[in-house]
């Protein structure tokens, strides 16, 4: 039975009150043959939905000035005081128009300003400030890059590290990380510093000239950035986990996770600079690029009824007489115009595609318009179907599907979620959304952390609809309670949905309840 619509106005951000040590859980647990008429689409375009919503523009005279974020999560308010409720945030290095002058000291002796395109900020000493030049708004001047698949480049432990505060010599790392021992010199041998995927972790800087400067939204990344040169460490303290002088900060972990914005070389060896400033060696991470998969376009790709193959090894069938016959192989998750017939054949139910092939349940998932019109489909809303049975998502403008795909719900399925790790069931609506944010769990025998997540959508307490860089089984439950989606489709659904993230924020919260999320069997 579905559960009534919520409208909460909860804003659950990845809280930190000092640096990004306390995590957001997902839900309670979790701290190619050709087939026939399969799509080729190409991903889908990024819709922005909230432009006619917005108050103030970049280029509105009452914005001549800026403001720089300096703490990991700075809050914007809906009004200029701090008692007003807050309606999203901007993380350290931001940089946003704002009014030339405070509109009020209110409980802030730095001065409210007025931001782009709503809200307010409180300028005050390591949390914002209006000197955009300011040495944490220069060393993190590297936005997250929404037109890739993920926002930064992204990497899974793959052997036990130090963390470092600053890049080590080649002595201190021989030091603080033991496996290295006598062969401290191995990865001078490694060209460009990096053992692995050295393009990988160039891919903002020249491979053929590595003192060259690559541009980025108007400032430069040399090899070693100026803020980490000469044994310098980032001002302030954005990872909570900065003590005095020390080196080593802390240590990787299996099943972590790491968002990485540049990378630098200290006397041969290659290292990934962390979104809080912190420094990893590459040759102890996987580089992840996520997967390439996307969903179709309805119905300019292909229209309703459709099926999408879930798994390997699905076969199109022909009926000869009364058994099925296999006729070919199917490329998993094509994407197939089905005629709206079925056929029970043995134990099994079979789709009739448009070619007259018919197609087995128990690998492809049928797709129809949804047929109980509610109140939010009437009025015209976006909104989202999703199917735990299916293991799919459709997206709906009004009652017209204008986008599906497949997606990773809770691993056990349709079993209890306040005991289990499934996905809850209900009508909801997206209340807080994330540019990146990370996820955890300290289960026994389930931990894992990680970093950044994509394209955060939350809908119900800790279930969230986000990207998944680190699996590529969507069709097939495997989360621990939230909706795994492609980094691809992530990425449009998070630009489609309400509320809209201005440019610039790192979040923000719906006022008056986002877009409608229908979670179903």
């Amino acid at each position: 039975m579905a559960r009534p619509l919520v409208r909460t106005t909860v804003f659950l951000l990845a809280a930190r009150a000092v640096g990004p040590s306390a995590l957001t859980s997902c839900a309670k647990h979790a701290h190619t043959a050709a087939g026939p008429a399969a799509s080729a689409s190409e991903p889908p375009a990024i819709v922005d939905a909230g432009r006619d919503a917005l108050s103030l523009e970049a280029d509105d005279p009452r914005l001549p000035s800026r403001i720089a974020a300096l703490a990991w999560e700075v809050k914007v308010h809906k009004e200029a005081n701090l008692q007003s409720p807050m309606i999203g945030y901007l993380r350290a290095g931001a940089i946003v128009h704002a009014s030339r002058e405070p509109v009020s000291k209110d409980g802030c002796p730095g001065g409210w300003f007025e931001i782009a395109p709503q809200g307010f900020v409180c300028v005050e000493v390591n949390v914002a400030t209006t000197d955009v030049n300011a040495p944490i708004a220069l060393a993190l001047s590297r936005r997250p890059d929404l037109s890739g698949r993920l926002p930064y480049m992204y990497g899974l432990v793959r052997q036990h590290a130090a963390i470092y505060s600053r890049l080590p010599t080649r002595a201190e790392a021989a030091h603080a990380e033991y496996a290295l021992g006598p062969h401290v010199q191995h990865w001078l041998r490694a060209k460009d510093g990096a053992s692995f995927r050295a393009d990988y972790w160039m891919r903002w800087k020249d491979a053929a000239a590595p003192d060259a400067r690559a541009l980025w939204d108007g400032r430069t990344t040399q090899e070693v950035p100026d803020w980490l040169s000469g044994g310098a460490t980032v001002p302030g303290n954005l990872s909570g986990k900065l003590v005095g002088r020390r080196l080593v900060v802390d240590h990787t972990q299996e099943h972590q996770g790491f968002a990485f914005l540049d990378t630098a070389v200290s006397e041969g060896r290659r290292y990934a600079i962390t979104t809080d400033a912190l420094v990893v060696p590459v040759d102890r991470l996987r580089p992840i690029e996520g997967s390439d998969y996307h969903g179709v376009h309805i119905p300019e790709d292909i229209d309703f009824p459709l099926a999408l193959v879930r798994r390997d090894g699905a076969w199109a069938y022909e009926l000869r007489g009364e058994a099925m016959v296999r006729t070919a192989a199917l490329a998993r998750r094509a994407a197939i115009k089905l005629t709206g017939k079925e056929r029970v054949v043995g134990a099994r139910r079979y789709f009739e595609a448009a070619d007259g092939t018919w197609l087995s349940e128990s690998h492809t998932s049928r797709l129809d318009r949804v047929k109980r019109l509610t109140k939010w489909a009437q009025d015209g809303e976006r909104w989202l179907d999703v199917s735990i049975a299916n293991q799919t998502l459709v997206a709906y403008e009004g009652t017209k599907p204008v986008f599906a795909t497949l997606v990773s719900t809770g691993e056990a399925g349709l079993a209890d979620p306040e005991t289990t790790k499934s996905t809850v069931l209900g009508e909801f609506r997206i209340f807080a959304k994330h540019v990146t944010t990370t996820m955890s769990s300290e289960v026994v025998g389930e931990e894992f952390q990680l970093k950044d997540i994509p394209y955060v959508q939350y809908f119900q307490e800790g279930y969230a609809l986000h990207a998944a860089y680190w699996h590529d089984d969507f069709g097939i439950p495997r989360s621990h309670g939230c909706i795994n989606l492609s980094p691809e489709d992530a990425r449009w659904l998070f630009s489609w949905t309400e509320p809209h993230v201005p440019p610039t924020w790192h979040g923000a919260r719906a006022a008056d309840g986002g877009s409608v999320v229908s979670v179903h069997p």
